[in-house]
């Protein structure tokens, strides 16, 4: 199932895009589309059957926001230099374990929502990656596919960046990755039941048009099941939480001087197989 939020900052309702394209009203079955939900069996199984039927109310997408399409998101955890093209465009050896960074919710924007390029950036750059969403409380799992196990869906995630900030400004990754809207999602949640394989999907980003980023998930140091796997002996994941798995080759960071970083203006659209394609404006802060 392709499930949205859909309508004003904080006032989003959940929504289904039907195989037809058909976009449906879910807010006469559910509350939201959040960890709950991806967790309870039995009420995702009457969100599909309902679907399935045909009955769900038509909602007209005209002038219609789109929000993220998780809701009350418990935590955001990133995974950094995952694709080995990525680690050899920025002169990096491929890592043993996964890097690990934080993201505060708060970052979590639409699809297409604005992003504010911080004052005083000199460096913001863009990064295309697959999102996992938990669905089922994991910890201390044995295996990749016990990871896979714990995957409700997948989305589309820009992580975006200010290199400055999160690489020559001391500490953490972290002052690099929670400036406000700097973490776009959706347009939907595909639930992990239509991705029998997320180590197949072609990850896109354009730059004014200029195609940018051009990869595949099969690129992957350290593929979905194992992420999931790893984390789990680190932190307890949640349903709902959000896992942003890397990005492929060709951020501004790894392009030769001088780098072609955004600027107030940029337009960047982004797409993975199955999970739609956002499209944002970039702006000063």
């Amino acid at each position: 199932m392709k499930l949205l939020r859909v309508g004003p900052v904080g006032s989003e309702r959940p929504a289904l895009l039907d195989r037809d394209g058909t976009l449906r009203d879910l807010s006469g079955l559910i509350t939201d589309v959040d960890g709950g939900l991806l967790a309870d069996d039995s009420v995702l199984t009457r969100v599909r059957d309902a679907a399935e039927s045909g009955e769900l109310p038509v909602l007209s997408g005209e002038g219609l926001r789109i929000g993220a399409p998780v809701g009350r998101i418990g935590k955001v955890v990133g995974i950094g230099l995952n694709y080995f093209g990525h680690a050899a465009e920025i002169g990096a050896e491929p890592p043993a374990e996964p890097i690990l960074f934080l993201k505060a919710p708060d970052t979590v924007v639409g699809p297409d929502d604005t992003v504010l390029i911080p004052r005083g950036s000199v460096k913001t750059d863009w990064e295309a990656e697959l999102g996992v969403v938990i669905g089922s409380t994991a910890r201390y799992l044995d295996s990749a596919v016990q990871g896979l196990a714990h995957v409700g869906g997948y989305v589309l995630v820009n992580d975006v960046s200010e290199r400055e900030f999160q690489t020559e400004r001391g500490g953490t990754w972290d002052k690099g990755k929670n400036c406000e809207t700097f973490t776009p999602i959706g347009p939907w949640l595909l639930t992990a039941d239509e991705v029998p394989n997320p180590q197949v999907l072609d990850v896109k980003l354009w730059v004014n048009g200029e195609l940018k980023q051009d990869g595949n998930t099969s690129d992957q140091i350290f593929p979905v099941g194992e992420v999931v796997r790893y984390l789990s002996h680190f932190m307890t994941l949640y349903p709902g939480d959000v896992i942003v798995t890397g990005t492929p080759g060709g951020v501004a960071m790894g392009q030769p001087e001088p780098k072609p970083y955004l600027r107030a203006g940029d337009v960047v659209e982004v797409e993975i197989t199955g999970l739609g394609r956002q499209r944002q404006e970039f702006k000063g802060a």
